[in-house]
């Protein structure tokens, strides 16, 4: 099997979907653990960031795999794909990092703390980017494709955070690719919900192709749009 999966191009096409959703939605997660730790002694801080991550990177195990089970259900992906439009635009016209109401802790478990539950709340765009990327395999793969996107997102969280925040404010192309992928993955998501999946099914050959370029479309215009009139009001 595990063979089989490796030669299954869908396997590989939400793979590198997931290291795509990671690159854009894991920056801010380094943010958080770097601003809960920075009051730690310097003996303490190594082990904040490592216990810190430990505990976020199980509980969103748990959250994806719930999601895994529970997105099969009537409705859910046209909920989750909403989401994920949301969250593309605001990727694109958010002002503000959100990071200043994070508080440095002084204790090692007061930081974990206070990584574990931000992260959680944080998390849920990268749950849904992930389920989304991960629906485009076969159901026998996506629990090894979920397993795979957390571990792809350890280091993009521990190490190449800093990285990812440069590239993109050197090239903003990066953040507007990254939104177009999550537009796709949304309008892939709603096409392909049990409520309305044979309704585009009859509409369009590949319904889930057409409206994730479609969805990756809306997302990049609508950011733009709304951008532009903050600019004129701003002006």
């Amino acid at each position: 099997m595990f063979l089989t999966m490796l030669s299954d191009p869908a396997f590989w096409t939400a793979a590198v979907f997931i290291i795509g959703v990671d690159l854009v939605l894991g920056a801010d997660n380094a943010i958080l653990i770097a601003l809960a730790c920075r009051n730690l002694p310097d003996q303490q801080r190594k082990w904040g960031i490592i216990w810190g991550t430990a505990g976020a990177i199980i509980l969103r195990v748990l959250l994806i795999l719930f999601a895994l089970t529970l997105v099969k259900e009537p409705y859910i992906k046209l909920v989750g794909g909403i989401l994920l439009f949301w969250i593309g635009i605001k990727l694109l016209t958010d002002e503000g990092d959100g990071h200043s109401d994070v508080a440095g802790k002084t204790s090692l478990w007061g930081a974990v703390q206070t990584i574990i539950i931000a992260d959680l709340v944080m998390s849920i765009d990268n749950v849904i980017g992930i389920v989304g990327a991960a629906e485009g395999a076969k159901p026998e793969y996506q629990t090894f494709l979920v397993i795979f996107g957390l571990l792809v997102s350890i280091p993009i969280i521990v190490w190449g955070s800093r990285f990812v925040i440069v590239a993109m404010e050197k090239f903003p192309v990066i953040i507007t690719a990254g939104a177009a992928l999550l537009g796709y993955l949304a309008g892939s998501m709603i096409v392909t919900d049990p409520v309305v999946a044979s309704f585009f099914s009859n509409l369009v050959p590949k319904p889930n192709i057409v409206f994730g370029i479609l969805g990756a479309l809306f997302v990049v215009a609508a950011g733009m749009l709304i951008t532009r009139i903050r600019a004129k009001k701003q002006a």
